[in-house]
Parts: C-alpha cells; sequence; structure tokens
C-alpha cells in the first residue's frame, strides 16, 4: 500500500506536476520560450489541476472507480511524451492542462486512501507524501545531465520513460480496498471557523509556494552562479522533501500540527523570499532545503489537521482551494516577470508569510498530538 501510493504520489506530483520547473530553463534557451510563456503554461496546469480537485470533490465516484488511477497515469504519460512533438504555446497549454487534471484525481484519491487504510500506522503515511519528493529528485537529476549535451524535448521524453515504468509497477502492485467516505466521527461537529482559517492560509500557501515551485530553477539559473545551481537545487529540493513527511509527521506525535502548520509556512516563507534577496551557491542551498523541506509537509498538516475537523469532503475541498491558489500564483507575478524572477520570489514568500499569519489561529484550538 506505502509504495504504490508513493509510486502514484511521484508520477502524478514529482513528474508529471513539477518536472516542468527544471526544463523550463533549457525551453527558455533553446525554444525561445518567454517568462510569460512559462507563466501561461504553469497556469494551464494549475487550472487543471483545479479542475481535477473540483471533479474529485463533487464526483466522489471518480475516486472510487478502479478505472481512475490507470487512465490518469496514462494520460500523464502521453502528455509528457507529447510535449516535445510541438512548439506551439496553445497545444502546450492544452497538453498541460490535462496533465493537471489527471495529477489532481491521482492526488485526492491517493491521499484519501492512504489516509483511511494508514489510520492506525501515521507514521508511514509520510513516506507516501515523500513519494513525490523522490519524483522530483530522479528526474531533477535526469535534467541535470540532460542539460549538458541533450535538448529540452530529451527532458521531456525521459520524464514520459520514467513515468511509464513507474505506472506499469503501480499496476502490477495489489491495490487495496476503496476509501472510507470521510465524515464527521460520532459525536464530533465540524468546526466552521477553524476551517475558514485553514482553507485560507491552503489557498494562500498555494499562491506563494506555486510560485517558487514554477520559477525557483528559472531564478537561480538566470544569476551568475554555477550553470548548475539552478537545476541542483531543485534536486536538491526533492531530496529534502522525500523524508521530510516523515519527519514533520514524527514531530505531530509530539506537538500539535496546529502548532507546526504556522511553523513550517514561516520557514517556507523565509526560504522562498531568500533568493531574492541574497545571491550565491550557500542561499540557494539553504532555501532547497527548506523550501523541499516544507512544501509537501505543509500539504500533510493541512489536510490531515482539515480532516479532524471532522467536515466532509475535506481533502477535496481544500485541494481545490489550493489548486484555485496555484491558478492565481503565477499570473500574480506576472506583470513583475519583465524585471526578472526575484521580484517574484519576493512577492511569494510575502503570501506566504500572509498564509502563516491565518494559520496562526488555530493554535487557539485545543488540539492534542496526532494520535491517527
Amino acid at each position: 500500500m506505502v509504495l504504490r501510493s508513493a509510486l502514484a504520489m511521484a508520477v502524478a506530483m514529482g513528474v508529471g506536476r513539477f518536472v516542468f520547473t527544471p526544463i523550463l530553463p533549457m525551453m527558455e534557451h533553446q525554444a525561445q520560450v518567454t517568462a510569460s510563456d512559462g507563466a501561461s503554461i504553469a497556469t494551464a496546469n494549475y487550472l487543471g489541476y483545479l479542475l481535477g480537485a473540483l471533479a474529485a470533490g463533487f464526483i466522489p465516484a471518480l475516486i472510487r472507480s478502479r478505472a481512475t488511477l490507470p487512465l490518469c497515469l496514462a494520460a500523464l504519460v502521453a502528455t509528457l511524451a507529447a510535449m516535445p512533438l510541438s512548439t506551439a504555446v496553445p497545444v502546450w497549454l492544452v497538453l498541460r492542462f490535462v496533465a493537471g487534471a489527471a495529477s489532481a484525481l491521482v492526488f485526492v484519491g491517493t491521499a484519501r486512501s492512504a489516509q483511511s487504510a494508514l489510520r492506525d500506522r501515521p507514521q508511514l503515511i509520510g513516506w507516501v507524501y515523500g513519494g513525490v519528493g523522490a519524483g522530483i529528485a530522479v528526474t531533477g537529476l535526469a535534467v541535470l545531465f540532460i542539460n549538458r549535451t541533450g535538448t529540452w524535448r530529451e527532458a521531456w521524453w525521459v520524464a514520459a520513460a520514467v513515468s511509464a515504468a513507474t505506472a506499469l509497477f503501480i499496476a502490477r502492485e495489489p491495490r487495496s480496498g476503496a476509501p472510507a467516505a470521510s465524515g464527521p466521527a460520532a459525536g464530533q461537529d465540524p468546526a466552521r471557523g477553524p476551517l475558514a482559517w485553514l482553507s485560507v492560509s491552503y489557498f494562500l500557501e498555494g499562491v506563494g509556494y506555486i510560485v517558487a515551485a514554477t520559477f525557483l530553477v528559472a531564478a537561480l539559473s538566470a544569476d551568475t552562479a554555477p550553470s548548475w545551481l539552478g537545476t541542483g537545487a531543485w534536486v536538491i529540493v526533492g531530496l529534502a522533501a522525500l523524508p521530510s513527511c516523515v519527519l514533520w509527521t514524527a514531530l505531530s506525535l509530539r506537538i500539535p500540527r496546529t502548532v507546526l502548520l504556522p511553523a513550517a509556512l514561516a520557514v517556507q516563507a523565509g526560504a522562498v523570499a531568500l533568493p531574492a534577496v541574497l545571491g550565491g551557491t550557500g542561499p540557494a542551498v539553504v532555501s532547497a532545503i527548506c523550501f523541499g523541506g516544507t512544501f509537501m509537509a505543509i500539504t500533510q498538516l493541512s489536510l490531515a489537521t482539515g480532516t479532524a475537523l471532522g467536515t466532509p469532503r475535506t481533502v477535496a475541498l481544500l485541494t481545490a482551494g489550493y489548486g484555485l491558489g496555484q491558478v492565481v500564483g503565477p499570473l500574480a507575478v506576472q506583470p513583475v516577470l519583465s524585471h526578472g524572477y526575484r521580484p517574484a520570489l519576493a512577492i511569494s514568500g510575502a503570501v506566504l508569510l500572509a498564509a502563516a499569519l491565518c494559520a496562526a489561529p488555530l493554535m487557539r484550538r485545543t488540539a492534542r498530538p496526532a494520535q491517527a
């Protein structure tokens, strides 16, 4: 269950969603993709993710169906493989839109299944979310080597090949039962006030983190630092993300999630803003470690906190708000991209700080360390 779920996260999120980040600088240099084009392509992917999350929330049969996972994984592989076949931005927009929708369906379905199946073993859930970091690290390393002598087309094809091989392995792994429907526990009333703060915070996290997830490599590649730094930093992000959820889960067994969540958001805000203030290898590495060490952990903490509040369809609803934030993020910073990527990262850091402040009221809610 854990391995299958982690690999599904790796394909859907680590590769399907985020491989565009390390490939973007290659496309800028070799395919004359502008920063504005990059923001538009990213936004199409995030819009697809938003609609996929909404579909998961309002059409629960999609998540329960055994056909959803293989079909979505096939769609991801196909869209990755098709990216090098055209240089037309409208074609790329459609492909990334489809990939975003498929990613959301896999993410929501996998997250719900893992939370249900591993309710009594919370320490293992972190490894499921850690699959995203594994996908980022593997494709980041591949793009790092391809960038030396290869082309942006080869980078997309390698991503498609890695995804296809992983999807075939997933198909051979036994599947656990369908996830139980989420809802309030017996005698538990949904907490509307805390959920409102959490929803706003998670929306702002979507706005802020996605700017870094989209443009961090391009920002570092545009500096005078070593040529490997941009993609190398993205590999570090993936390696840091891989164990991060396990570590934050261990902390949540001792410290309430409602305390950990604003702390993680504050760390991420500093990590994203750091390259906007300081250049060079050292700050870039620190930024990559702290960003990778928090971005999936914040997702895990937010979804677990929302589930504990007892509102039906929390995972899908929070993911939809998160997806909306990811659509807004690139559009919000698009006007400043003509001045480089540093202003965009500075704006992103400020938004993430606001997310931390919005999560702070959750600490007033009586909360025990995680038991599930």
